[in-house]
């Protein structure tokens, strides 16, 4: 069965504050970084699966991005997909 390598990123929507993003970007002035307008943390989870094809494994990526990864009330989020063949994307 092909094996699938996901690459799922989750933000905050820019409606929605984010106070570690505040926070970061505070800390970072703090220590001489200068010029940081926005600064928002997000996450970044990747998922390799088993599916029999491309179309199969990206409903269940989505499924799991829709109902598990974010929240939809205040998150966005976005997908990569790629096949892989022995450790190798193709």
């Amino acid at each position: 069965m092909p094996l699938f390598s996901a690459h799922v990123q989750v933000s905050l929507r820019s409606s929605v504050l984010d106070p570690a993003g505040e926070a970061t970007r505070a800390a970072a002035a703090r220590l001489g970084v200068d010029g940081i307008k926005t600064l928002r943390i997000g996450k970044s989870i990747h998922v390799e699966l088993e599916a029999p094809d491309r179309a199969t494994a990206q409903a269940q990526i989505e499924l799991l991005s829709d109902r598990l990864l974010a929240n939809p009330v205040i998150e966005d989020w976005s997908l990569e997909l790629a096949e892989t063949h022995g450790g190798q994307q193709a």
